[in-house]
C-alpha cells in the first residue's frame, strides 16, 4: 500500500539547504537567545540572529578557513550547544572540508585521543578546554595547526580568536575573495565524521556524507509536518546524531533553535521561549513528568486529575479532544506551546508515553543509530502504533534476519542514509556491512509495516538450556518499583558456566526516606527484594532475578543517558574482588 506524504522540497546538500532556506525565510529567526542568566523573578530579555545574518557569519569563517589553508582537511569542535558551534558546522561541511563534532563532556585525555584520532587540521573550542588545548598545541600531541577559541577577544598563547577571524572573513570577502563562496560540495564523499558513543566498546569513527544526512531530513520531514512557525529548545548536545538531524529539519523549515541553560534549567528555559517542539531522549521526559507530578502532589490534586484523565479518555473515545484545555496547567509548566515531543536514542517506557498521551501531549518515538545519519524509523502524523518506534522511513528498506519462533531477529537497514563506513577500520566496516545491509545489533521485528524493538542483541542473556533473556523487558518492570532510580539487568556467572539473571538499581533516596523512613542499603534492599519477589512470580523459572545489587551511586552512562552496560559491569566486578 502506497504511503501518503507530505511534499518536500528537494536538497542535495547543506550548502542547497542553506540557500534555499535564505531565499525562502531569510529575515525569519534561525536563533533566539536570551541577553544573560537571569534571577527566578526576573522577566529576560531575547534577541535574535535571522537567516541573513546567520549566512553572512558562515561565509565569513567559510572563507577565513580556505584562507588558512584548510581546503579539504578535517575540523573538530567541541562545546555546550552555541550559536557559534553550528556556524562553524556549516562553514566547515559547505566548505568542502569534513567536521568532526566531539562529545562535550569527554575527560581531558579522551579528548586528546579524538583529536589525534580524526588527523584534524584544525579545532574550534570554547574557555573551557582551554588548558587540554594548550597540552595538545605545547607537546605537540596531534596534526592541529590552528586552534581557535569561541571565548577569545583577542589572539592569545598561539590560539587564534573566532571574532577576529570573522572580521578577517568579511575583509577578505569585501576584498573580492570567493573561494569558499564558489566551492563546490561533493554530497557523497565523507563531510561529517562521528565517534560513537561506544557503550561496548571503543567508538569507532562514523564517516557520514551530506548525501547521508540530506536524504534524512527530506524523509523525516514527509512523514512529520513541520513549518516556520515551530521552534525547539536544544536539549540534547549538538555533537549528537538526533539533535544534530534536528538542527537541520529546523534550518529547512525556517523556523528557529532556542539554547537551554543546562539540565536544571530545562522547565524554566521552557516556560521563558515557549518553544512548539521538544525533541530529547526518555532521561529528560521522565525527569520533566516527575517534577509535573510531584506539583500536582504538593497542590492536593492528584485524585482530581486522576478523575479528570478517566473523563477526557472518555471524551476521546467519542471523538471529543479537550485534553490541552482541562490539562493547561501542566501545558504551561512546559511553556504552553509544546505541540509535540519527539523522543529517541532509547525506548521510551509504555506507561510514561501513556501518561503524556492522558494529558493531551503528542508524543512521537523514533529508532535509529549514528550509522544511519540517524533515523531508520520513526512515528508519525498518520503512522502511531503503540508499543512500536513508527515505519521505516520512506528511503529505508528494513528487515528482520535470523528470526525465532516468535519472529524477533536482528533488524538489518538499507538506504540512502546508512553511512560510507567507520574510518579506517574496514574490519569493522565488513562485519556491520555483511550481505549490502547495515546490522544494527538490535533485536525486533515487524508487524503491518511497522517496527518494534525488542532488545539490543549483544545485551542478550543467553543461558545454557538456550533461553534467551531480554535485559530491556525486566528493566521495565524493575523501573516501576517506587524508588527505583535506574536500573541494569544483566547475567552474572555461576559456578557451572551458566548465567543467573541480576540486577544493579540505584534507588532515588528522597523518594525511599518517604517510603519507609530513613535510609540505609541494608532497608532499600529488603524494599526491592520484595517487589522483585513478586515480579518473580510472573515470569518463568529461567528469567528470576536472583541476584540484586542496591546503591545510591548512579550508573556509567553515555552522554544521552545509557548505560555502559560492560563498564557498568566491570566496575561491579572490580569491587566485588
Amino acid at each position: 500500500m502506497k504511503e501518503n506524504y507530505y511534499e518536500v522540497r528537494k536538497i542535495k546538500d547543506f550548502k542547497d539547504l542553506l540557500n534555499q532556506t535564505v531565499e525562502l525565510y531569510g529575515d525569519r529567526p534561525a536563533f533566539r537567545f536570551k541577553k544573560r542568566m537571569y534571577q527566578k523573578d526576573e522577566t529576560p530579555e531575547f534577541y535574535s540572529i535571522n537567516y541573513k545574518e546567520f549566512k553572512n557569519e558562515i561565509d565569513c569563517l567559510g572563507t577565513v578557513l580556505n584562507s588558512l589553508g584548510l581546503d579539504k582537511q578535517n575540523v573538530a569542535l567541541i562545546s555546550k550547544n552555541r550559536y557559534e558551534w553550528t556556524c562553524v558546522y556549516y562553514a566547515v561541511t559547505t566548505g568542502d572540508k569534513v567536521i568532526v563534532p566531539l562529545d562535550k563532556s569527554l575527560p581531558d585525555n579522551e579528548i586528546i585521543s579524538l583529536v589525534k584520532r580524526s588527523e584534524a587540521k584544525a579545532i574550534f573550542f570554547e574557555n573551557k578546554y582551554y588548558n587540554v588545548m594548550k597540552k595538545i598545541k605545547d607537546e605537540k600531541l596531534s596534526l592541529v595547526e590552528h586552534f581557535i577559541c569561541f571565548d577569545l577577544e583577542e589572539d592569545k598563547d598561539g590560539f587564534l580568536s573566532y571574532k577576529k577571524i570573522i572580521e578577517k572573513g568579511q575583509e577578505l570577502i569585501n576584498d573580492g575573495d570567493r573561494s569558499y563562496l564558489d566551492t563546490e560540495v561533493d554530497p557523497e564523499k565523507m563531510s561529517i565524521m562521528l565517534f560513537t558513543s561506544g557503550t561496548t566498546s571503543i567508538s569507532k569513527a562514523v564517516m557520514l556524507s551530506q548525501k547521508n544526512v540530506c536524504s534524512n531530513v527530506m524523509d523525516a520531514l514527509k512523514i512529520i509536518k513541520f513549518d516556520e512557525n515551530d521552534s525547539m529548545l536544544a536539549l540534547l548536545p549538538f555533537h549528537h546524531a538526533f539533535q544534530s538531524l534536528i538542527n537541520h529539519v529546523v534550518v529547512f523549515i525556517g523556523g528557529h533553535i532556542c539554547f537551554c541553560d543546562g539540565l536544571k534549567y530545562i522547565q524554566s528555559n521552557l516556560c521563558e521561549y515557549k518553544p512548539t517542539i521538544l525533541v530529547c531522549v526518555p532521561l529528560i521526559l521522565e525527569t520533566l513528568y516527575k517534577r509535573i507530578m510531584k506539583n500536582i502532589e504538593k497542590q492536593g490534586k492528584t485524585k482530581i486529575v486522576k478523575n479528570m484523565v478517566k473523563f477526557t479518555n472518555g471524551l476521546n473515545m467519542l471523538h471529543i479532544n479537550i485534553k490541552r484545555k482541562i490539562f493547561n496547567e501542566i501545558h504551561q509548566a512546559l511553556g504552553g506551546n509544546i505541540r509535540l515531543i519527539v523522543s529517541g536514542a532509547a525506548a521510551l517506557d509504555e506507561s510514561l508515553l501513556k501518561s503524556l498521551n492522558d494529558f493531551g501531549m503528542k508524543v512521537y518515538q523514533g529508532y535509529g543509530l549514528t550509522e544511519t545519519s540517524p533515523i531508520l524509523a520513526v512515528e508519525g502524523d498518520k503512522t502511531v502504533k503503540a508499543g512500536s518506534v513508527g515505519k521505516p522511513l520512506p528511503s529505508v528498506e528494513i528487515k528482520i534476519e535470523d528470526k525465532d519462533e516468535k519472529g524477533i531477529g536482528e533488524i538489518v537497514a538499507k538506504g540512502p542514509n546508512v553511512m560510507l563506513g567507520y574510518y579506517q577500520n574496514n574490519s569493522a566496516t565488513e562485519e556491520v556491512m555483511e550481505g549490502g545491509y547495515f546490522h544494527t545489533g538490535d533485536l525486533g521485528y515487524l508487524e503491518n509495516g511497522y517496527l518494534y524493538i525488542t532488545g539490543r542483541k549483544k545485551n542478550v542473556i543467553v543461558q545454557k538450556n538456550g533461553k534467551n533473556i531480554f535485559p530491556e523487558e525486566l528493566e521495565i518492570l524493575i523501573g516501576h518499583i517506587p524508588g527505583v532510580k535506574e536500573c541494569m539487568v544483566y547475567g552474572k556467572p555461576t559456578r557451572d558456566d551458566d548465567l543467573d539473571v541480576a540486577v544493579k538499581i540505584v534507588y532515588d533516596e528522597d523518594v525511599i526516606k518517604d517510603i519507609i523512613g530513613y535510609v540505609s542499603d541494608e532497608e532499600v534492599y529488603k524494599h526491592m527484594k520484595k517487589y522483585i519477589s513478586e515480579i518473580n512470580k510472573n515470569m518463568p523459572a529461567y528469567k528470576h532475578i536472583r541476584h540484586i545489587i542496591v546503591s545510591k551511586e548512579e550508573m556509567i552512562k553515555t552522554t544521552t543517558g545509557k548505560i555502559k552496560r560492560h563498564e557498568e559491569i566491570a566496575r561491579m566486578l572490580e569491587d566485588n574482588k
